[in-house]
């Protein structure tokens, strides 16, 4: 079973109380989820595997270390998982960046393909899927299943705010995967949002309703 890190970190704290009030304007609560997924990546990469490599320092020869393999990939689900990509480039400015783009069915609220692009070489690396909320897991769920699709293995996913709902449904459909959080707040409410949350990542991040 992937593990559920929830990340108390204080300043990961401080920041999402920021975010969630909803005086927070457009500029600064984009500037604050930026800085949110930074900290995230940080704690998320803890256990990224590394190699011994030999190198020339000013003095000496030396052996340093450095990630082994093809690295990371860093995949938002669309719209709002753009929101925390920038953060992370600047933790991992070599990573790549794929996008997933879903929809949810008004009918059956079931989470529809609209665009997947990935780096030719995904499957060889470390991906982590990135949204702001986990709230019901379809999204998450459905972005892991595509990627699972095209050969990715080692899969990671990250978000901000997480529900209980969207977690067991992580748990119970992709158990190989490990979820990072900042909060893991109460419940979802009749409409799919999370309690107390902080409203639509997306519109928030853009400035659209």
């Amino acid at each position: 079973m992937g593990k559920v890190v929830i990340m108390d970190h204080p300043l990961i704290q401080h920041k999402v109380g920021y975010i969630r009030r909803k005086d927070t304007g457009t500029k600064d609560f984009r500037q604050t989820i930026s800085e949110i997924a930074m900290l995230l990546c940080y704690e998320a990469t803890r256990e990224l595997k590394l190699s011994d490599v030999e190198i020339e320092t000013p003095i000496c020869r030396t052996s340093v270390k450095e990630l082994r393999g093809k690295k990371l990939a860093i995949v938002p689900i669309l719209r709002a998982g753009l929101g925390m990509v920038d953060g992370m480039l600047t933790m991992i400015p070599a990573a790549k960046v794929g996008h997933i783009g879903l929809y949810r069915d008004p009918e059956t609220l079931n989470p529809v393909e609209y665009y997947c692009k990935l780096p030719a070489d995904c499957s060889e690396r470390e991906v982590f899927v990135v949204d702001p909320m986990l709230a019901t897991g379809g999204s998450s769920v459905a972005a892991i299943k595509m990627l699972k699709e095209r050969g990715c293995k080692n899969i990671h996913f990250m978000c901000i705010i997480a529900a209980p709902e969207g977690i067991e449904k992580m748990q119970k459909e992709c158990p190989d995967v490990d979820i990072y959080t900042g909060a893991l707040d109460e419940r979802l409410d009749s409409h799919g949002y999370i309690v107390p949350g902080l409203g639509d990542a997306g519109d928030r991040i853009f400035g659209t309703k």
